[in-house]
């Protein structure tokens, strides 16, 4: 299997994450200007209601938005040109089949005309794998794997 350059994974998903950012700023602004424009134009019980479907909104989208910052914080402590000799963060592995990246559960990615899974590293894929090295194996859903290359 063709390796691939690490921090274009690397890159590809602090790119997903930043959407997301830019997503939930985004829906975070809206639910707050909807929220005003509800104020200046609506009065009684049907004011209060939809002042605090705006506010719960606000906070659901507040919420996403912290979680994608806490993603891009976690990539942004992966060294890109680091070569690992052991699964941990930031590791990507090949396998005779696959190539994994341990850092976020963001699935399946295309990286260089290649699928690459990213994981995280509480996922039990990752812990299954976590600790081996070069050569080792290790066995998932009953799929036995080999670690082929590390970086």
């Amino acid at each position: 299997m063709k390796t691939i350059n690490k921090k274009s994974v690397l890159d590809a998903c602090k790119i997903m994450v930043q959407v997301r950012m830019d997503n939930a700023q985004e829906a975070m602004n809206s639910a707050h200007e909807s929220t005003l424009n509800e104020e200046k134009s609506s009065a009684g019980d049907k004011f209060e209601t939809g002042r605090a479907m705006g506010h719960l909104n606000r906070d659901m989208f507040a919420k996403q938005w912290e979680q994608a910052n806490k993603d891009m914080e976690i990539l942004n402590g992966i060294q890109a040109f680091k070569r690992h000799s052991e699964v941990e963060l930031g590791t990507l592995i090949y396998t005779k089949d696959k190539i994994f990246f341990i850092a976020l559960g963001l699935g399946k990615i295309m990286v260089e005309g290649h699928e690459v899974w990213v994981i995280s590293e509480q996922s039990p894929l990752a812990l299954a794998m976590l600790n081996k090295t070069l050569k080792d194996s290790f066995e998932f859903n009953a799929i036995k794997y080999k670690i082929n290359n590390l970086e």
